[in-house]
């Protein structure tokens, strides 16, 4: 799935209820005065940020919604039931254009809910238009129609973990063992051309293009991307073991971030050492030591290792629960 979606909806507030006329009919009342009720006032409608990779699909096939109408007013002054507020969910990170206005609406955080249309007012039933020159009133009011407009959806997912890392450095492989994203995997560089995401238990994964040195100034694919990387809350630094010197290569990417936008390279950082199946667990235990000595969270493992592949989520999971 790419990190970019576009769709274009209809949404109605809720009409308000009628008002309606109606007398009192009560023992011992000789002459009943009028009490009909107000309407209940239409609902809102709301724009609601969840954790979803999938939300989207629901609005292919239906393209309008509205909230439901305020109930009509009831005898002996009751008012109507207010009509139910309408909820429409949307990816984190998405913006919302009110076409007809041009109020552009912003989700950046998990629950985060804004009103984007208000319902119409109850109509006033014939009590309301009592004086002392009106004792029988025979007038009521309808409800008033609540707001209407289209809307524009502009998804940009923000993510919660960004894969990062030279070309072939596992990423791919790792998204599909987190999530099984299915994303395509080669044994040569640049086999992602596009951002693949993954949902690891609400948590939104995005491995992003390999990049290599030179990155922040447009060589490789994955200039492009850098940008999104702003957006993720951890990264996951994928270095390989077929990397001559693997320190040099962590290094090297962490330069192209710094030189992009310094800020990416103080978000957290968890450093994964991939493919261990290709040297002896005496070089590895090595290289453990020598990253972990950058005071950051550091794994090694071989993504054809199922139970290794399994800790690693597992502590992964714990860590982004903390966040």
């Amino acid at each position: 799935m790419a990190f970019l979606d576009e769709i274009t909806i209809k949404a109605k507030a809720g009409t308000g209820g009628n008002g309606v006329v109606r007398w009192r009919h009560e023992k011992f009342v000789d002459k009943g005065g009028p009490s009909g009720g107000d309407g209940g006032k239409g609902g809102d409608v709301y724009i609601r940020a969840i954790r979803s990779l999938r939300v989207l699909d629901q609005y292919k096939s239906k393209k309008e919604y509205s909230a439901d109408k305020g109930e009509e007013g009831g005898n002996k002054s009751f008012t109507g039931k207010n009509g139910e507020d309408l909820y429409l969910e949307f990816p984190i990170g998405s913006k919302i254009t009110n076409k007809t206005t041009g109020m552009v609406y912003e989700l950046t955080k998990e629950k985060q809910e804004i009103e984007i249309l208000a319902g119409g007012g109850g109509g006033k039933g014939n009590e309301h238009f009592k004086s002392s020159t009106n004792q029988a009133p025979q007038e009521a009011t309808l409800g008033k129609d609540g707001e209407e407009a289209e809307f524009f959806i502009e998804v940009s997912l923000i993510a919660d973990i960004g894969l990062l890392g030279f070309p072939n450095a596992g990423k791919s492989s790792l998204l599909n063992a987190l999530t099984n994203a299915q994303a395509k995997v080669g044994d040569y560089p640049f086999t992602t051309l596009d951002p693949n995401l993954g949902d690891l238990y609400g948590f939104i994964i995005a491995d992003i293009p390999g990049l290599i040195e030179g990155a922040s100034d447009g060589k490789g694919l994955g200039h492009k991307f850098l940008k999104h990387i702003a957006k993720t809350k951890v990264l996951i630094h994928l270095v390989s073991f077929e990397q001559a010197n693997m320190m040099k290569a962590y290094e090297t990417i962490r330069e192209e971030l710094q030189k992009f936008d310094d800020s990416l390279t103080k978000k957290d950082e968890i450093i994964l050492l991939t493919k261990t199946d290709v040297t002896n667990i005496e070089v590895v235990e090595a290289t453990l030591k020598k990253f972990e000595k950058l005071g950051k969270p550091v794994f090694a493992v071989t993504l054809f290792d199922e139970a290794g592949v399994k800790e690693f989520k597992d502590e992964l999971v714990k860590i982004l629960k903390k966040e």
